[in-house]
């Protein structure tokens, strides 16, 4: 506007024009047109993302060739529900959370409640990536989110682009793979039990957590040593190894000064790295996690569970039948959806071969690192499920209890992982959040 307020004015009518035609085409009404927004209603939900399809595909087109400045780009949100019809306008939460949905939208895309994704599905050639449950302002029960794309070779390209895979050499020649995502504050994620950079990024199980981190952070996460896309054959699977690979991690990324994020054993790991590098850690958020490894706990009955678990994982963890690696998704997530689990139970698979499966859970039973925990000084929030059947509520209150000043946070749920549609995430989300900012 500032460089050409007449033809802004003249580009913004024409694009309206172009998206009044193209919703009148699939039996639509514009409602009301103020200024570059467009209201409009149909009778059919696909129809009407079909208009919406279309009229992304037109909008860039006519984009082409034109300097940068000059584009004009729309979002779209879509919602199917009732209405309250006053003369020519329409009022209520059906319409409310349709603007909602198009601020979530990029310019240039089409964001979409599930209320009209389970009418759409399968009758469109679209794709569909999953943003998850979001509390809409105003609206009062969380809506779930869908971001649509016309084909499924450019949603798969925008789902690549969104994180970056590279590789740096720790110093005993690992390879060690490490995924940047995001925009915003740094915020670095250390590995835990058998992760893989490119599956998690899409599994029902971890995704949520990953979608919510990059929204608010340049989130940086990486595979330890011995799984995922980092070196297999390594020789060093210790917990010396695995700081020394947070360390080699956050050196390639160019970090200075970050929060770390500990899950599960990983609250171990970022424990340690903060008493080497103090300078360097400016919060610590550690969830379920604990400072003693099961066999470090003097537990007789739980170490001679462990060493079953050994046994059964030497045994089973290879083969294509679930049954052994279930044991895992039972202990990580009891209340796990047939997805969820079945996804949990294959990834397990193909991020660790058996025998080193073996290897990093037999280096996490002896984790020991409760004489560390009174010199942490970055300030450290605690958070642990209640009923957590992985690593005992108890665990987390001791790691909390250790370090100086720590904020403890109880959560109410049973899975060690916690699913995006538990009570105890949206809580979860809020203390990080607020922890961080």
């Amino acid at each position: 506007m500032g460089r050409d307020e007449a033809g802004t004015v003249r580009s913004v009518t024409a694009c309206r024009d172009l998206i009044a035609t193209r919703v009148e085409a699939y039996g639509g009404r514009v409602v009301d047109s103020p200024g570059d927004n467009v209201l409009a209603e149909f009778a059919s939900v696909v129809k009407a993302v079909e208009a919406a399809v279309e009229i992304q595909v037109a909008l860039g087109e006519r984009n082409v060739g034109r300097e940068e400045a000059e584009h004009m780009e729309f979002r779209i949100g879509i919602h199917l529900g009732d209405v309250i019809v006053d003369g020519p306008r329409l009022y209520g939460d059906g319409v409310n959370v349709a603007a909602r949905l198009e601020a979530l939208a990029e310019p240039g895309g089409i964001c979409i409640s599930d209320d009209v994704q389970r009418q759409i599905e399968g009758k469109l050639a679209v794709e569909f990536q999953d943003l998850g449950r979001r509390q809409l302002k105003n609206i009062a029960r969380p809506v779930r989110v869908y971001r649509v794309w016309p084909d499924a070779g450019e949603a798969g390209a925008r789902d690549e682009a969104q994180q970056e895979i590279r590789f740096c050499t720790a110093a005993d020649g690992v390879r060690i793979a490490y995924a940047t995502a995001g925009a915003g504050p740094p915020l670095v994620k250390a590995a835990n039990w058998l992760n893989h950079l490119e599956h998690d990024w899409v599994s029902p199980a971890w995704r949520h957590l990953l979608r919510d981190l990059t929204n608010d952070f340049f989130l940086v996460r990486y595979d330890e040593r011995g799984n995922g896309l980092s070196d297999w054959d390594a020789e060093d699977i210790s917990f010396d190894a695995f700081v020394a690979d947070l360390e080699t991690v956050v050196d390639a990324a160019g970090l200075e000064r970050f929060p770390l994020l500990g899950i599960s054993q990983g609250c171990s790991v970022c424990v340690a790295y903060a008493i080497r590098h103090p300078e360097r850690v400016s919060h610590l958020v550690l969830y379920g996690g604990y400072a003693r490894g099961v066999c470090r706990r003097d537990d007789v009955m739980a170490e001679e569970s462990a060493a079953a678990v050994i046994t059964l994982m030497r045994q089973g963890w290879g083969r294509e039948n679930p049954a052994f690696r279930q044991l895992w998704t039972t202990r990580f997530m009891p209340e796990a959806t047939q997805e969820q689990a079945k996804w949990f139970n294959d990834l397990q698979r193909i991020t660790a071969s058996p025998d080193n499966a073996i290897r990093i859970r037999r280096v996490l039973d002896q984790i020991d690192v409760s004489s560390l925990l009174s010199r942490v000084a970055a300030p450290t929030l605690v958070l642990h499920c209640r009923n957590d059947d992985a690593v005992p509520f108890e665990e987390g209150r001791r790691l909390a209890a250790g370090i100086p000043g720590a904020r403890f946070v109880a959560l109410d749920g049973r899975n060690h992982m916690i699913l995006e549609d538990e009570p105890a995430w949206p809580r979860f989300m809020a203390e990080v959040r607020s922890f961080l900012a």
